[in-house]
């Protein structure tokens, strides 16, 4: 079984925010206290950070999908939710992040450096803390959000100042285990490296870490081999060194053919954008330094075919070192001449620094004002041959995932919001009608019949606590015209009833042994003035309403 990996799809989630409490304060002698719902917690945040023991992203193959704690709801009596347990994955030293389309998110270099992966949810408000001098009591508390979901690419990428390459069984292993205390395998067969190896070297006063890259051969910049897997760990590379095997029984290969097959190897290979040198400039492979050490001269004849090779590698421009992993000759000038090329790219790095590499992705400003265009869009669309008007924005989509719309007074809160934003305004302006379509969010948005909303907001209708009287439906809601013909039609009843009295006491028909027609008629004058003192109070009621 594998026990290192490179590269990993990693699925992560924030931790979702808790829901607002609903909770009216109540005790002996107060049984209206007020509200009291507390607010739920945020959810937690996953977070990437570099941790020197950790080597490998094997744990991440085995389990990509992670995910951390979710914030808790809010109690009553002021009492907030807990906040999320944050979730903290290591990474190894070199780790790039990027979206599934490519776009390089973070270069984690450093031990302790860290990247929000995926930002948990905000809590949602209690019904305390939307509370209001129009709006005492609420009856309904905003939702918690969700925490945000991403698929991340992460690729490792090894630190190291020098790489050696070459194809496999060349000697690469052991040369690095000569010059440095790494032990990796070593065997008489080829692609025994299967991952990369990293070691410290000390030449004099410089000390460097030196990569033993797995073998390359002919297409491995288009997927063959290892090398398409493993050349990624070569591009912060300040040099390279061709590793040439000078005692190869293979027919049809020499250390001439095989250097050319790998240096059009590197230059096939595309280097990462986000790796820029001191200028900013991309620098591909084959313009990097590079070295050539003939290895295996321990054995006769490749000493000989080395003597003969040496001149016409040195005459197309490369520093070429005779060396022998087995008898260590050559080791100490190798080592030296490639901490002169640390030194000179330490140097260059020190006088022209490159930025910081940490993205800063602040939330964009509104541009539009308090209220302004800025902070939403509406964009006209057509579907089934009708007007869709489709909204889009921060503040919107939020506003939307945070209603409860089994509420109905949560649902006049978001319409009383959406008209203080603008959007009622905005929707006139786009040409939308009564009855129209109208989507907030993406193609999983809410989808709303348009109605516009009264002048008055819902603090100022009267109704049940968790209702609003905007809501009812049309045919149970009488208008102002209605309203009024019934309250005239309830007068003259009223005045009917009146003159049928004044008559009957006229023609004497009011008689009784209790009381005389005069308490008779002034009884039922004090009725009628009495019904219509109530009845014009109930239509102004009903007006007001």
């Amino acid at each position: 079984m594998a026990s290192f990996v490179d590269r990993v799809v990693l699925h992560v989630s924030g931790g979702n925010g808790g829901h607002g409490c609903v909770s009216i304060h109540r005790e002996k002698f107060k049984p209206l206290g007020g509200p009291d719902g507390g607010n739920g917690g945020d959810g937690g945040d996953v977070v990437l950070r570099v941790d020197a023991q950790t080597t490998t992203l094997l744990g991440y193959h085995r389990a990509p999908h992670q995910h951390a704690g979710n914030g808790g709801p809010g109690k009553g009596d002021h009492r907030d939710g807990t906040a999320g347990e944050g979730l903290v994955l290591t990474v190894p030293d070199g780790t790039v992040v990027k979206s599934t389309d490519g776009e390089v998110l973070a270069d984690l270099v450093g031990d302790g450096t860290e990247f929000v992966a995926a930002s948990g949810g905000q809590g949602g408000l209690g019904n305390s803390a939307l509370a209001s001098q129009k709006r005492k009591a609420p009856g309904f508390a905003l939702l918690g959000l969700d925490g945000q979901a991403r698929d991340l690419v992460l690729e490792v990428k090894s630190i190291a100042d020098i790489a050696f390459v070459g194809f496999p069984s060349a000697g690469k292993s052991s040369l690095i285990a000569a010059l440095s205390a790494a032990r990796p395998k070593i065997a008489d067969y080829p692609f025994t490296t299967l991952i990369p190896n990293l070691g410290v070297v000390q030449a004099g006063e410089t000390r460097y870490t030196v990569a033993d890259v797995p073998g390359l051969i002919p297409g491995a910049s288009e997927g063959k081999g290892l090398g398409l897997e493993f050349l990624r760990h070569v591009e912060r590379c300040a040099a390279l060194v061709h590793v040439l095997d000078c005692a190869t029984l293979e027919p049809g290969r020499d250390p001439v053919s095989d250097l050319e097959a790998i240096e059009a190897e590197l230059d096939a290979y595309a280097v990462d954008a986000s790796f820029a040198g001191p200028g900013g400039d991309v620098v591909p492979l084959n313009e990097r330094p590079r070295l050539v050490a003939l290895n295996k001269i321990d054995v006769p004849e490749a000493r000989e075919l080395a003597d003969f090779i040496r001149p016409d590698l040195e005459a197309r421009g490369y520093r070429v070192f005779e060396i022998s992993t087995a008898s260590h000759e050559g080791l100490r000038e190798l080592s030296f001449a490639m901490a002169q090329i640390v030194d000179a790219a330490r140097t260059d790095r020190a006088a022209s620094p490159a930025a910081p590499r940490v993205v800063l992705r602040p939330r964009p400003v509104d541009r539009g004002g308090r209220g302004g265009r800025g902070e939403y869009t509406i964009t006209q669309e057509e579907r089934s041959l009708k007007p869709l008007f489709r909204i889009r924005g921060d503040k919107p989509e939020r506003w939307v995932a945070q209603t409860d719309f089994a509420n109905e007074e949560a649902i006049g809160y978001l319409a009383d919001r959406l008209a203080k934003l603008g959007v009622e305004d905005g929707l006139f302006k786009s040409g939308a009608k009564p009855g129209d379509t109208v989507v907030i969010g993406g193609e999983d948005g809410v989808v709303f019949d348009w109605e516009p909303t009264m002048v008055a907001g819902a603090e100022l209708l009267a109704g049940p606590r968790g209702t609003d009287l905007r809501l009812l439906e049309a045919e149970s809601r009488p208008t102002r015209s209605q309203k009024r013909q019934d309250f005239h039609e309830r007068m003259d009843a009223k005045q009917a009833a009146r003159d049928e009295l004044e008559a009957e006491r006229r023609a004497g028909i009011w008689t009784g042994s209790d009381r005389t027609s005069d308490e008779r008629f002034s009884a039922g004058r004090t009725s009628a003035v009495g019904a219509d003192r109530t009845g014009t109070e109930d239509a102004g009621d009903e007006d007001g309403a």
